[in-house]
């Protein structure tokens, strides 16, 4: 019930002014567009990874990780004695975040696919490869897996773009991309 009732209660019957049909027309016009649009710039525009997920317990990916970085490292970065890890071409590839941190650092060949398993050990981080502007959401419990394939050398920075906490800005970590 309304303070003003309208004074002809069957207003579903009156004519629709033109503009408004017209503007509900672009609408919904636009919107299949866009709706179209989704699909076809996930395929064709190289926008979002494809990518497969799994449950795994957030020890059993350390594990994992701790296993892959063990088998592949060729130094420690600087002060902080993060591995850096350089798997073969076309291996998989593993990077856990953790307050706060993603580990280990990364070394790969440009112009090699790999397969990136991505999983956090304690929080939900968002994975951020900069400057590529390549964002995934990481959760515990799950293994995220993608197939990446560098396609300029450099070096990369990975940042937590998801608030994880108190030290959420000092999470950062780094792909290099090297020719061979």
């Amino acid at each position: 019930m309304s303070i003003y009732p309208p004074e002809d209660r069957i207003w579903w019957s009156k004519p629709v002014e033109k503009s408004e049909v017209l503007w509900v027309t672009i609408a919904f016009i636009w919107g299949l567009i866009m709706f179209a649009m989704m699909p076809y710039w996930h395929f064709a525009g190289n926008q979002n990874l494809s990518n497969e997920a799994y449950r795994i317990s957030p020890d059993r990916f350390a594990d994992k990780t701790e296993a892959f970085a063990k088998k592949y490292t060729v130094r420690e970065e600087g002060s902080t004695g993060i591995p850096v890890v350089r798997p073969p071409a076309g291996s998989d590839i593993y990077m856990l975040g953790r307050s706060w941190e993603w580990w280990p650092i990364l070394e790969l060949e440009n112009g090699k696919s790999y397969r990136l398993h991505l999983s956090s050990l304690d929080l939900q981080h968002g994975w951020s490869l900069q400057p590529e502007n390549i964002n995934l959401q990481v959760h515990p419990g799950y293994e995220l897996v993608t197939t990446i394939t560098p396609n300029s050398s450099g070096e990369f920075g990975v940042i937590c773009n998801e608030f994880c906490g108190i030290g959420h800005h000092t999470m950062v970590g780094k792909i290099y991309v090297v020719d061979k």
